[in-house]
């Protein structure tokens, strides 16, 4: 069983660009798939970054009878969307499990320095998605820093780290591996540890086949790509 089933909610924050939404998309079908007879939600908490959201798999997710909640007009033009408050469910149904998807750096983490009270003795994990590969996060100094400012602005010290380094398809294994040692040399500064590392199903094939996947820290989870990115 996976580590996203080991708690009733997992919140997923990092810096603009780490890979939340994916991965909250992922972790939300892991959960159904390791706890077939629970209701599980998945809640889009974004309302920084219009784009590469999880709200863009919806319909992948009703597909696994998974509930998404967004925020009012996301998707849209409008500069400024409204949460909804269906994100309580989590709180307020024990039959659900969930994911919260978080905005990026400090403006989002905000958001969840408002449930505080909520979080308080609720079984819950708060992981800080790192992708070493984007700026800000490409050193064990700014990794600190960054873990530093979102924890300030979440009122939470956060469960551990991801390791989502990529380039999207032009992804090494060299660049995987890299970024688990910058993000456990972050973790000797903040305390924190790194627990599992995200891949791609081509990163991730190529790794196993190279048996190399063993340099890599923590719970090894392959990804299925759910949000298509355009530049």
């Amino acid at each position: 069983m996976s580590i996203f089933s080991e708690k009733k909610l997992n919140i997923f924050i990092g810096a603009y660009g780490s890979g939340k939404s994916e991965i909250s998309v992922n972790a939300a079908r892991i959960m159904k798939e390791d706890n077939p007879d629970r209701k599980v939600l998945l809640a889009d908490l974004d309302i920084v970054n219009p784009f590469y959201r999880s709200a863009d798999a919806a319909v992948k997710m009703k597909d696994l009878d998974i509930r998404v909640i967004c925020p009012s007009f996301a998707n849209s033009n409008v500069d400024v969307p409204a949460l909804s408050g269906e994100m309580y469910a989590i709180f307020d149904d024990d039959e659900y499990i969930g994911v919260y998807d978080i905005g990026g750096e400090d403006l989002g983490a905000n958001v969840i320095g408002t449930l505080t009270s909520r979080l308080n003795g609720f079984s819950y994990n708060l992981y800080m998605v790192v992708n070493t590969l984007r700026p800000f996060t490409s050193s064990p100094e700014q990794i600190a820093e960054m873990t530093a400012l979102l924890e300030s602005s979440a009122k939470l010290k956060i469960t551990g780290y991801i390791n989502n380094t990529n380039l999207l398809d032009e992804t090494s294994a060299e660049d995987i591996i890299e970024g688990d040692r910058m993000i456990r040399e972050a973790g000797k500064i903040t305390g924190s540890p790194l627990l599992a590392t995200t891949l791609m199903p081509n990163i991730y094939d190529k790794m196993r086949s190279e048996n190399i996947l063993d340099k890599l820290s923590g719970e090894i989870i392959r990804l299925n790509q759910s949000i298509k990115y355009d530049y």
